[in-house]
C-alpha cells in the first residue's frame, strides 16, 4: 500500500508546463477583452463627437434666417467651443432649360468643426422666393 500511496501522490497537482500554458490562456484572453473594451471606449468617443457636432449644427439650423432674408454668402462664427461655417449659393442642378418659377433653389452647406478638428458637414437646399415674385 505505501507504494501506491506514493505514486498516487507524485501524479497529484500540476506541472510547471501545464501552469504555464494555463496561465498563457488566460493572458491572452485578458488581452482580448482590453482590446474589445479599448475599441468600444473609442467607438464611444467618436459618437459622442458627433452627436456634440450635430446638435450644434441643430442650434445653427433653427437659428437661419428666414428664406426671403437668407442672401448668398459665407457666414461663420462659433457656438459651444465650435466653429461653424454656412455657405449659401444658387444651386445649379444643370438639368435642362430654365424655367421661370416662383422659388429659386439655393444651396446651403453647414460645416461644424470640433476643438479636436474633425469636422462635419451638412448640405442641404432652400427655397428663395424670387425677386418680384
Amino acid at each position: 500500500m505505501p507504494r501506491a500511496a506514493a505514486a498516487k501522490r507524485r501524479k497529484a497537482g500540476f506541472t510547471l508546463i501545464e501552469v504555464l500554458v494555463a496561465l498563457a490562456i488566460v493572458a491572452i484572453s485578458l488581452s482580448s477583452i482590453a482590446t474589445l473594451i479599448a475599441t468600444t471606449v473609442r467607438g464611444t468617443r467618436t459618437i459622442e463627437g458627433n452627436v456634440a457636432r450635430l446638435e450644434v449644427a441643430r442650434a445653427i439650423v433653427t437659428a437661419l434666417p428666414d428664406r426671403d432674408q437668407l442672401a448668398p454668402g459665407d457666414i461663420s462664427g462659433e457656438l459651444g467651443h465650435h466653429r461653424w461655417h454656412i455657405r449659401v449659393s444658387p444651386f445649379a442642378a444643370g438639368t435642362g432649360p430654365t424655367q421661370q418659377t416662383l422659388w429659386v433653389p439655393q444651396a446651403v452647406v453647414i460645416t461644424v468643426q470640433s476643438p479636436a478638428g474633425a469636422p462635419m458637414q451638412i448640405s442641404t437646399i432652400r427655397l428663395h422666393r424670387r425677386a418680384g415674385g
